[in-house]
Order: structure tokens, then C-alpha cells, then sequence
């Protein structure tokens, strides 16, 4: 039996209309179909470019992770610069009234000067540079059209992107030469105040190692002393009278100790001891913990890169490596003009005026353009 064209689209009609009133019966409603629609757009938006790799499925997954992260984060950075400065404070107080009597008591004048010049000077640095640090503007690149060169378009803020600059998510804006958010000064560390968060971190470190330093011997002695303190409340204030003692009648009937009275700890002194071990615990505590972070980041600014600009730079070098061929930073001087630049050194006497003294000079160039390698000569004529 022959089946002619016609009957065959006869038969093909007939079943297409059968599976769509079956799809009209078992339509989902809208809702529902909106939802799988969204859900079907955002999986194919991972596959969208051949441009998408492992980076951006990642990002892409765990965006609202970092939402999260970014918005506690900015609105927990005020808690975090007051924490700061109650505790900086609290070692100032401390250092006031329980160690400078103590030191103008028991040290010679030489040392009483010392400690004195030194203690005063690093307070004054770092009080200095942690206000430039969070009051400081980063540096932002312009928002209007203009001629400066760009290497980039950043996709959340739309706009042209210099050379070394990177977007903030907690700021929530693109800033100059971007190191990183920094939540303790409740500030992006970026080209304008990247040298007054280094210094910051300098001088704290020396400042927290100079108390660690001059008052471990202070420390062992209270430490010490609260021991005492402790097992004098355990003991039983009294001495125990035996043998003749008690046939002569040194004592009314029915008791065994002499009393004796409280042994003479005040208050005051409880509070010295205590005072003395918590700075001692902070500022070894900060010391060890902020050295490692200065420590870093002077590695950083000696290869002249920043913290982001090392994993973009370790990416490049890998790929590189790949061709045969060796990847060279094109930001790097080498490693003095790399710290003559950071620190805006120009002459001689600026490794005193601008290193070791307040100075709120402006960093070298505007952030917007760089010199690139290879530059070997010296930058500043020191």
C-alpha cells in the first residue's frame, strides 16, 4: 500500500495539532513561566561570550556573596576607625600615667630623654599619617570626556579606565592606582594616600615594638605580682598556733590561727599591674601581626606594583612563560627609583623632611598617566 504526499501531511497537521492543545492543557501559569524564563536567560548569560572563562562563572556565582561582604563592610568601616582610636588611646593613657612616673623615677636623665624624644615623635607620626590615610582622597579618574589615554572600560561604572586603575566594590567607584580597600581607615588606599597608609603602618610597628620592647621586663614584674595577688586571696589570713601556744591561753577557746591583717595590695595597684599586661599583650600582639603586613607591602613597593597589580602581573608571567619568553613589569625602576618615587624624594634632604618628619607633599604624576619600562636611569637626581 502506497502512502501519497497528500495523506502524509495530512497525518503530520493532525499531530501538531494534537501536541498543542495538549500544551494548552498543561500551561504553567505565568508566574512560574516568568521564573523559568529568568532562570534559563541568567544560565545562558554564563555561556554568553567566548570571552567567558572560570573568572567570570566564578564571579558571576558568588556576586551576591560579595554584595553581602561589600556592603557590611562599608558601613561597618566607622566602627572600625573608632576601634582604632580607642585603642591607641587607651596605650597613650596608659603610657602617661602608669609608665612616665615610672620612668622618671627609676631612669637615668639620658634615658629619660630618650624614651621621651622618641615616644613623642613616633605618636606624632603616626597620628599624622593615619589622618592623611583615612581623610585622604585616593584619587579618582575623570568622569567627563576627555583626551587622556586609557587602556580599559570598566564594566560597572562605564567609563574609560587608566592605566592601574581598578574598580572598588565598597566604594563602589574606580580609584587611581588601587591597592586595595582598606577597612580600618574606612578608605580606599589608592595614589594619593598610599604613602600615608605605608608610613601609618611603619610607625605603628616601630611604635608597638618599642612598647613590647622597653616593657617586657615591666610586664614580667606585674605579671608576677597578679600571681602573688592571686594565691594571697586563696590563702586563709592567719598563722596557726600549736602546742604551748594553746596551753598558755594565746588564744580565746574554740580558735586555732592567729589573726593576721590583709596583706596592704590596693586597688590602685591591681589596676597598674593590669594596665601594664594588657599594653603589653596589644602591642606585641599589633606589633607581630601589622610588621608582617608592612613587611608585604614594602616587598610590593620594592618590585614597584601594588597588591592587585601582583596577581594581574603573576597571571601575566605564567602566560608568558608559556611563549618562551619573560615577563617584565612595566612600572618597575628598579628598586630604589621604585622608593624615591612612592615616597616623592627629590633630593637629599627629603629622606629627612618627608621620610622622618609630617610632610603632605602630593606623590609623583596625577595617576592618570605613567612612565612605562625600561627606564634605567635615575628618576630624582639624589
Amino acid at each position: 500500500m502506497r502512502c501519497s504526499p497528500g495523506s502524509v501531511l495530512n497525518l503530520v497537521r493532525s499531530g501538531r495539532l494534537r501536541l498543542c492543545s495538549r500544551r494548552g492543557r498543561n500551561r504553567l501559569p505565568l508566574w512560574l513561566r516568568k521564573i523559568c524564563l529568568y532562570m534559563r536567560l541568567v544560565v545562558q548569560s554564563l555561556c554568553f561570550s567566548a570571552l567567558t572563562d572560570s573568572d567570570v562563572v566564578f564571579d558571576s556565582i558568588f556576586e551576591p556573596v560579595f554584595w553581602t561582604v561589600d556592603y557590611v563592610t562599608r558601613w561597618f568601616g566607622l566602627v572600625f576607625v573608632c576601634l582604632v582610636v580607642i585603642l591607641t588611646s587607651s596605650i597613650v593613657v596608659i603610657a602617661y600615667i602608669v609608665l612616665l612616673p615610672l620612668i622618671l623615677n627609676t631612669y637615668s636623665p639620658p634615658w629619660i630623654a630618650w624614651h621621651i624624644c622618641y615616644g613623642h615623635w613616633n605618636l606624632v607620626m603616626i597620628a599624622f599619617h593615619y589622618y592623611k590615610a583615612a581623610k585622604t582622597s585616593p584619587g579618582y579618574p575623570p568622569t567627563e570626556k576627555n583626551d587622556r589615554p586609557f587602556v580599559s572600560v570598566c564594566k560597572k561604572c562605564i567609563m574609560p579606565k587608566p592605566a592601574r586603575t581598578h574598580h572598588c566594590g565598597i566604594c563602589n567607584r574606580c580609584i587611581l592606582k588601587m591597592d586595595h580597600h582598606c577597612p580600618w581607615l574606612n578608605n580606599c588606599v589608592g595614589h594619593f594616600n598610599h604613602r600615608y597608609f605605608f608610613s601609618f603602618c611603619l610607625f605603628m610597628t616601630l611604635g608597638c615594638v618599642y612598647c613590647s620592647i622597653s616593657g617586657r621586663n615591666l610586664f614580667l614584674d606585674a605579671y608576677h605580682a597578679l600571681e602573688r595577688f592571686k594565691h594571697s586571696d586563696l590563702e586563709k589570713p592567719g598563722v596557726p598556733v600549736t602546742g604551748i601556744g594553746l596551753l598558755i591561753g594565746l588564744l580565746p577557746s574554740g580558735q586555732t590561727n592567729f589573726q593576721t591583717p590583709a596583706p596592704p595590695y590596693t586597688f590602685q595597684e591591681r589596676m597598674i599591674h593590669k594596665s601594664i599586661i594588657y599594653m603589653w599583650v596589644l602591642t606585641s600582639t599589633v606589633g607581630v601581626a601589622l610588621g608582617a603586613l608592612t613587611v608585604w607591602h614594602a616587598v610590593l613597593i620594592s618590585r614597584g606594583e601594588t597588591s592587585i597589580e601582583r596577581h594581574i602581573n603573576k597571571k601575566e608571567r605564567q602566560r608568558i612563560a608559556a611563549w618562551g619568553k619573560v615577563y617584565r613589569n612595566h612600572f618597575n625602576y628598579g628598586k630604589l627609583n621604585n622608593w624615591k618615587v612612592f615616597f616623592g624624594v627629590e633630593k637629599k634632604s627629603h629622606w629627612v623632611t618627608r621620610i622622618l618628619l609630617p610632610s603632605g607633599h602630593p606623590p609623583h604624576g596625577d595617576g592618570l598617566t605613567w612612565d612605562i619600562f625600561p627606564v634605567r636611569k635615575d628618576l630624582t637626581p639624589v
